[in-house]
C-alpha cells in the first residue's frame, strides 16, 4: 500500500458483504446498516479509502474496489473476533455505554486483544493516508486508534464519531481501562456524539479522571486542542425517495396489505439486540388483546429481527426468550391463519423495508437506550403520504429530534399500550399533522448534512490552546 488517499474511513467493517450467486460465484454487495448508509454516499463523492475487516476470520485479502469506493482489507484472527469484537466491543463496552442494561463482562485478555486489532487498524491507516490526509474514524470498536495514529502520523487531521451513547461518569467509571480509553479518544482532533448530553459526559470524564484542563465543549490535552460536539447522524432522504418510487416497491407495499387484510399493520424493524426493547413493545401489544383493547384480525404486528452477535450468549438467551415470547402471545391470542406477532429472524434488503414502512399504518420503536435510530428516521423519510405514525422511545437519540412522534417510556408497559392505541386510533389529520413535522426535520437535517457538518468542523484551524488559560 501506498500514501495516497485524502480522505480515509476507518470502520471495524468494510461496507460491503460478500455473497454467492447462483452460478456459485462470490461476488460484493454493499451491506445493509445505519453506517453505511450514512457514509457511503460521500465515499463515492470524495474517491475516498475505506479501511475495515471483511468479516471472515482468518482472512487475508488484497485491496479492492467495490460500489465506487476503494477498500483496504484489514485481517482478523478468529480468536480476535472472539475477544476483541465478540469480547471487548460487544460484552464489554456496548453493554456499560448502553446503561449497563446486561451486566459487562472485564476480561484482560479481552482488553489485550482490544489494544492489538486498533494498533493494526492504526498501522494500516497510517500506511494509506496521504500527507495532511483527513481520516474519519468510527466508533466504539476503535477508540484507541486515534491516539495510536496520531503517534504513527502526527500530520494526519484525525475525527472520530460514536454512534452509540456514550455513558455518564458514574457508569464509565466502572470500567478498568477507563483511562486508556479516553487517552485514545483524545488522539482526535474533533470527537463527535449523537447528543450534547454524551459531548459533555465525554469533557466532564476527561475532566475528573485525566485531570485534564477543559473549556465548554474543548479539552486541552498534549498541547493540543480536542474539540467534542454533538452531530446528529441521519438517513439519506433522497435515496429512500428514490426507493419508495420504484413501481416494484410500491407493489410490493400493496401485496404486503393485502396478506393482513384489514388489519392494522404495526412493524418493528430491530437487530436483535437486548437494548433494543423488543420484549416489552411484545408485552404491551399481547396485553391489548388480553384486555379486549385489540382482536385477532383487527391488528397484526410483524417483528423483523436481524440475526447479530450469535455466538454471544446474551443474544442466544435474548433470540430464545423472544421466540418463547411470541409463540406464547399466538397461542393465547391468535386464530387459525391470523397469528397476532408475525416474527421475522432474518434481514431484508433495502426495497424489501422500504415496501413494509410504506404498508405499515404504525412504525413501533422502542429501545431501551440507542444512540440515535436511524430506522426511526427511515420510516418518516419514507412516508411522503403524511399517513402512519411513529412510537417512539424516549431513550432513543432520535427522540430530541422527532418531537412529534408519540413517544413513550418503554420501561412503562402500561403508558406503552396507551401509546399503540393512541397511534392505532388517532384521526388522520393528527397522524398527518405529526408527520409533516418529522419529515421536515428529516429532510432538511439528512445525511449529507451530518456528514458536512462534521468535516466543515473538522477542517476548521484547531483552536489555540493559549484559550487554555481560562480552562477549569
Amino acid at each position: 500500500m501506498s500514501r495516497a488517499s485524502e480522505f480515509v474511513v476507518v470502520a471495524n467493517r468494510l461496507p460491503v458483504d460478500r455473497i454467492v450467486g447462483e452460478d456459485g460465484e462470490p461476488s460484493w454487495r454493499r451491506s445493509p446498516g445505519g453506517l453505511v448508509s450514512a457514509i457511503a454516499p460521500l465515499m463515492r463523492r470524495r474517491h475516498g479509502t475505506w479501511i475495515g475487516w471483511s468479516g471472515a476470520p482468518d482472512e487475508r485479502l488484497e485491496p479492492f474496489r467495490e460500489d465506487g469506493m476503494s477498500l483496504v482489507p484489514v485481517h482478523q484472527s478468529a480468536e480476535e473476533v472472539e475477544l476483541y469484537y465478540e469480547g471487548f466491543s460487544n460484552a464489554t463496552l456496548w453493554p456499560l455505554y448502553h446503561d449497563v442494561i446486561a451486566p459487562p463482562v472485564y476480561d484482560r485478555a479481552m482488553w489485550d486483544a482490544y489494544v492489538r486489532v486498533n494498533a493494526r487498524f492504526a498501522e494500516v491507516a497510517a500506511d494509506v493516508a496521504g500527507k495532511g490526509a483527513m481520516v474519519w474514524i468510527q466508533d466504539y470498536q476503535l477508540q484507541l486508534v486515534p491516539a495510536m495514529l496520531r503517534r504513527l502520523r502526527p500530520d494526519l487531521r484525525i475525527g472520530f464519531f460514536l454512534h452509540i451513547p456514550f455513558p455518564p461518569l458514574e457508569l464509565f467509571w466502572q470500567l478498568p481501562w477507563r483511562r486508556q480509553i479516553l487517552e485514545g479518544l483524545l488522539g482526535a482532533d474533533l470527537v463527535g456524539f449523537q447528543l450534547p448530553g454524551a459531548a459533555q459526559n465525554f469533557v466532564r470524564l476527561c475532566r475528573r479522571l485525566l485531570d485534564a484542563r477543559t473549556f465548554k465543549q474543548d479539552v486541552f490535552w498534549d498541547g493540543r486542542t480536542v474539540r467534542a460536539r454533538a452531530f446528529p447522524i441521519s438517513v439519506d432522504a433522497e435515496e429512500l425517495g428514490r426507493l419508495i418510487a420504484q413501481p416494484s416497491v410500491r407493489r410490493r407495499a400493496a401485496e404486503i396489505r393485502e396478506d393482513v387484510r384489514d388489519a392494522k399493520l404495526l412493524l418493528g424493524v430491530d437487530r436483535l439486540d437486548y437494548t433494543k426493547g423488543i420484549t416489552q413493545r411484545l408485552e404491551a401489544f399481547g396485553e391489548l388483546f388480553r384486555d379486549g383493547e385489540l382482536r385477532p384480525g383487527e391488528a397484526t404486528f410483524i417483528q423483523i429481527a436481524t440475526p447479530s452477535r450469535e455466538r454471544v450468549e446474551q443474544y442466544q438467551l435474548l433470540r430464545d426468550q423472544i421466540e418463547q415470547q411470541v409463540g406464547h402471545i399466538n397461542g393465547e391470542h391468535g386464530e387459525i391463519g391470523t397469528p397476532v406477532i408475525h416474527y421475522l429472524h432474518t434481514s431484508y434488503d433495502r426495497p424489501e423495508l422500504a415496501a413494509l414502512f410504506l404498508a405499515a399504518d404504525v412504525m413501533v420503536v422502542t429501545p431501551l437506550r440507542d444512540g440515535m435510530n436511524l430506522v426511526a428516521k427511515e420510516y418518516v423519510a419514507c412516508r411522503e403520504d403524511l399517513r402512519g405514525a411513529l412510537v417512539l422511545s424516549e431513550f432513543a437519540g432520535a427522540a430530541a429530534e422527532l418531537k412529534r412522534a408519540y413517544q413513550v417510556n418503554p420501561y412503562d408497559i402500561d403508558g406503552l399500550k396507551q401509546s399503540l392505541l393512541d397511534a392505532l386510533r388517532d384521526h388522520p389529520a393528527e397522524q398527518g399533522r405529526r408527520m409533516r413535522s418529522m419529515r421536515r426535520r428529516v429532510l432538511e437535517h439528512d445525511v449529507d448534512r451530518w456528514a458536512h457538518d462534521f468535516l466543515a468542523a473538522l477542517e476548521e484551524p484547531t483552536p489555540p490552546t493559549a484559550i487554555a488559560r481560562e480552562a477549569v
